[in-house]
């Protein structure tokens, strides 16, 4: 077994969710008592959190690489960063590194594909849905994508940092979350993906008949696959 390694804290609320994932995949997988070889650095989000309000994305950057390469140093044969936004830096850290990093993306294009899935809705912060970083790459795989409008935008972003990111799970939000959804559906998406690691945590695949990729479970779940290969 590999040893994987965790870059999260990106909420510490969806990282749990990662650790618990991992865990039971390998239980399963292996039998008996058996559990993941990992190590877990946790930011302090508030830090990253600001770094991300300001527009800091250099500083934010070297932040990345300073910690992938202390998870390297530790003993990591494989890496995830735990969030999908701080993907925006991935080139940059795994150009850092000699480990792979497991691309969330990567990791997603792979389920939609597997689907014959060829246009999506996408939700997560604002980074994640307006810059091009995520969009891009799903667009190389042929993969067309929709984002809400700016409104909707805005409530998906402010229920991630105001409730999820703090353990709150409001019905009114979830409410609010199916209706976007449901909105990118008439506009032509044949999915979703929930593309914060957060959104899972409000929004199950028992609350829509649309597919929904449940981008922290996809990505750990691939850790397992790839520290068992």
């Amino acid at each position: 077994m590999k040893t994987i390694g965790l870059i999260g804290g990106l909420s510490w609320e969806s990282t749990s969710v990662y650790y618990e994932c991992i865990n039971r995949s390998i239980q399963q997988q292996l039998g008996g008592i058996h559990s993941a070889k990992c190590l877990l650095y946790s930011f302090d989000f508030e830090e990253i959190a600001k770094l991300q309000r300001e527009g800091e994305w250099d500083i934010a950057t070297k932040r990345m690489i300073e910690v992938a390469k202390i998870v390297e140093d530790g003993g990591a044969d494989l890496i995830a960063i735990c969030t999908n936004t701080m993907h925006l830096m991935a080139n940059e850290v795994q150009e850092a590194i000699e480990v792979p990093l497991i691309h969330i993306v990567d990791c997603v294009v792979e389920e939609i594909k597997a689907k014959k899935i060829a246009k999506v809705g996408l939700l997560g912060t604002r980074f994640t849905m307006e810059q091009s970083f995520y969009k891009e790459r799903l667009i190389t795989n042929d993969i067309d994508v929709i984002i809400p409008e700016e409104e909707d935008r805005q409530t998906v972003h402010d229920v991630i940092f105001g409730e999820l990111c703090k353990g709150i799970m409001n019905e009114t939000s979830k409410e609010a979350y199916l209706n976007i959804i449901n909105k990118l559906v008439e506009s032509g998406a044949e999915g979703i993906i929930l593309g914060c690691t957060e959104i899972p945590l409000l929004i199950q695949q028992n609350d829509t008949c649309i597919p929904l990729f449940d981008t922290t479970a996809i990505h750990a779940n691939k850790m397992v696959q790839k520290a068992l290969a």
